[in-house]
């Protein structure tokens, strides 16, 4: 018989056992139930005849034990978590800035000058070669500008995630980065129903307005996001508290719009615009009475769409807020 026939015959043997092998961890031998795992005990066992087949499992938790959160963060030897946010997720390492020893004690000044050439080369190895540095210098746009606006984490987390996807899609050649960037922010924003208006992008970008609005719409039908035209209730909130008006204003407003929306009378119409008529309509309803152009400063919307809006809602409450 050829080695080649014996080796044929040996993969299939091994092909057995470890299907065989498989088959016994998923079901029982003896009445083909399920089987359990016990970490607690170490014992992997029949649901249904309770046949132990395993009593010296492996422990692969931590050989500590914590009562609290406080008490598991400190006993924990696991670095920070992965972040979208940084080019290299946050696994590489960083030399501090502070010219300090263990003990807080300042250094030499020859070990100053190695520790800054350490610095230098150890940023070199970070963004070896131009893909890393471009997630670097988008990385760090988006963080700036989600600071700037006031942006959450879980936001700008996501925005991370969008831009890498644009650059693995190969669609940044032609455009800047700092107006993928914007884009990449602006459709998270979007997506975690925490709309921003886009001249409020605009204003802490490096970039116009409109190249932003380009690069968002080649973003979303370039990576096929699933985005939804944004709703004026979620535009509330933050026009209230730029307008400091009180909750029953902010509750007529919203009582406004979800009348407006019932009747189809949104359609077609800017979202912030229409936020920015319904608190104004409900500060006269509740007598707060802001004026125009103070409304049309804080949301950023003309003074001729507040105009034209508020009338229009104010006429769909009268006729159909009763009912609704």
């Amino acid at each position: 018989m050829s080695n080649t026939s014996l080796d044929i015959r040996e993969a299939d043997t091994d092909e057995q056992h470890s299907t065989a092998k498989s088959r016994l961890q998923s079901s029982c031998p003896e009445c083909d139930g399920q089987i359990v795992r016990d970490d607690e005990h170490g014992e992997t066992t029949c649901e249904d005849c309770g046949l132990v087949l395993n009593e010296e499992s492996i422990d692969r938790g931590p050989e500590w034990r914590a009562f609290n959160s406080d008490e598991r963060d400190e006993k924990s030897r696991v670095g920070a978590p992965t972040t979208e946010l940084m080019h290299d997720k946050g696994l590489s390492t960083t030399i501090s800035r502070k010219d300090t020893d263990a003990y807080g004690q300042s250094v030499s000044d020859r070990k100053r000058a190695r520790l800054q050439r350490l610095r230098r080369w150890d940023e070199r190895f970070r963004t070896k070669d131009a893909h890393e540095r471009n997630l670097k210098q988008a990385l760090g746009e988006i963080n700036r500008m989600g600071s700037a606006i006031d942006i959450s984490d879980p936001v700008r987390e996501t925005a991370g995630a969008i831009y890498r996807r644009a650059v693995d899609e190969n669609l940044l050649p032609g455009r800047s980065i700092e107006s993928m960037a914007t884009a990449a922010l602006y459709a998270a924003a979007r997506q975690h129903g925490t709309p921003r208006q886009l001249a409020a992008f605009a204003e802490v970008s490096r970039v116009e307005e409109l190249r932003i609005q380009r690069a968002y719409r080649y973003v979303s039908r370039e990576l096929a996001l699933e985005i939804e035209p944004a709703d004026p209730l979620e535009y509330v909130p933050q026009f209230a508290s730029a307008l400091d008006v009180s909750d029953e204003a902010t509750r007529q407003a919203r009582d406004l719009l979800t009348t407006a929306k019932a009747q189809n009378a949104h359609s077609g119409k800017s979202p912030a615009g229409l936020a920015a008529a319904a608190l104004y309509a409900a500060t006269h309803l509740t007598n707060e009475q802001l004026t125009q152009k103070t409304v049309s400063n804080a949301a950023n919307v003309s003074l001729m769409t507040i105009r034209n809006r508020y009338q229009e809602l104010l006429d769909v409450y009268a006729e159909h807020g009763e009912s609704a």
